[in-house]
């Protein structure tokens, strides 16, 4: 199992170890082959000299950070996944989230690849071809990393990189986490800016990043939200979880519910309250995302008029989710607003008294890239596998809340991925049931 941040970060601070030789091993990885596909544009020399630079007493230490093509970086373009903007004008300067980790001591070794414009929770992408899979590998060739952040994870899974910037509009951090077996934690969106972020949904889009444990997200998430975190104190045994009937556990591949059910069973051995319990708001999600919801109206009215000039060099299934959003009429997204924050307030309610939520973070492993790689006769196969991977996510998103992903599996299993979750600001609760279940799991 890889080191964590932390760990490495002592060594650094007690003389066992340099930055310098941590990044030139890091370099090594995102040079192999189990990093294929993963950066869109290194930055190996810079990063050596910021290692070399770096202070051990800093937070991050000089170790490597990769970022998500969608980032402003100084100096570069932004082109989100894509190629009808690889010779967009470079920006002036660093998003604040880039920028915040780089005061913090992160050094940024490469930008990584993702679905074009972070429109799917696959991670396939045409252009700069899928990374792997970390964790799966099997006689049928790569499998899916997951998306839309899927360099990032597969960057921060095989070791070349301790943080892995993205972003989550329904999921595209926790999706790509849960099937890498690594840890992806998503805030509340306020909480962290994303300025300097090519968007997706304005409404929906969270900056957040994923790491190799929970307390690694912890500290990143202090960097980029720039604030500290108080998880709460309260031990499992007096922590009230609910298990929700519907959605959730739909259709769940043998190996994910099994994983799941060993999981809470866990939960309760350590004298939690388990409670299985029905959300009917979630019944009228269908209907008021019937129009096409936030991420399709929002990203047309932003890509209008480069598909008009440029619609050929668009992934096609990006461009026919985009397009979606030019049906949409004005008082539809108005009747859109209001529907959801009336639902979050429903929402809330039902969710009082509850410590967090617990379901799966996604109901099946990851599937081979062979699948649904780019190709019209396979389309039917990855929208449906997209819209397995989105559906737990995305509530959560929706809800405007905060939900952090981690591995639940049995060791020598394919990843699956916990989903710890609750409304808006409970992101400290969720954090500190995060490292306790965290700790249950490795030691039960």
């Amino acid at each position: 199992m890889q080191q964590d941040l932390h760990q490495v970060r002592d060594d650094l601070r007690n003389g066992t170890r340099n930055a310098r030789s941590d990044m030139e091993h890091a370099i090594a990885i995102a040079q192999s082959p189990a990093c294929e596909h993963v950066f869109t544009r290194t930055m190996f020399d810079e990063a050596l000299a910021a290692a070399g630079a770096a202070r051990p007493d800093q937070p991050l230490a000089g170790l490597a950070v990769s970022v998500k093509d969608l980032f402003d970086i100084a100096g570069q373009p932004t082109p989100a996944g894509s190629v009808v903007l690889s010779h967009a004008p470079s920006a002036a300067s660093d998003s604040p989230a880039v920028a915040r980790l780089r005061a913090a001591g992160g050094v940024v070794i490469g930008r990584t690849n993702m679905t074009e414009f972070a429109f799917s929770g696959v991670g396939v992408n045409p252009h700069h071809g899928t990374p792997p899979n970390a964790a799966v590998k099997s006689s049928r060739g790569p499998h899916v990393p997951g998306g839309s952040s899927s360099g990032a994870a597969v960057s921060v899974a095989t070791g070349a990189a301790f943080v892995g910037l993205g972003s989550d509009t329904g999921g595209s951090i926790r999706i790509p986490a849960a099937l890498n077996g690594i840890v992806g934690f998503k805030n509340t969106a306020r909480l962290v800016p994303t300025q300097g972020a090519l968007p997706l949904s304005t409404t929906l889009d969270t900056a957040c990043a994923m790491t190799r444990s929970v307390r690694d997200a912890v500290l990143v998430h202090e960097i980029l939200a720039g604030r500290s975190v108080a998880p709460a104190a309260k031990p499992l045994a007096q922590c009230r979880f609910a298990v929700v009937k519907e959605l959730f556990q739909d259709a769940l591949e043998p190996s994910v519910a099994a994983a799941f059910d060993k999981t809470l069973q866990a939960v309760r051995g350590a004298g939690a309250r388990v409670e299985e319990i029905s959300l009917p708001p979630l019944a009228d999600l269908p209907a008021i995302n019937a129009t096409g919801g936030f991420s399709a109206a929002e990203s047309y009215a932003w890509h209008r008029q480069l598909l008009e000039r440029s619609i050929a060099g668009y992934d096609p299934r990006v461009a026919q989710r985009i397009l979606k959003g030019a049906e949409m009429r004005a008082f539809e997204y108005i009747d859109l607003v209001h529907a959801r924050a009336e639902w979050i307030s429903r929402m809330e309610k039902a969710l009082q008294g509850f410590d967090a939520v617990l379901s799966p973070t996604v109901p099946v492993t990851a599937p081979p890239v062979a699948d649904v790689a780019p190709g019209a006769e396979r389309d039917e196969a990855f929208f449906r596998l997209n819209g397995l991977l989105l559906r737990n996510p995305s509530v959560v998103n929706m809800l405007d809340g905060c939900a952090i992903s981690l591995p639940c599996q049995a060791p020598g299993e394919a990843p699956v991925g916990l989903m710890i979750w609750h409304a808006a600001l409970h992101d400290d609760d969720v954090l500190g049931i995060a490292r306790q279940v965290e700790a249950l799991l490795k030691h039960p």
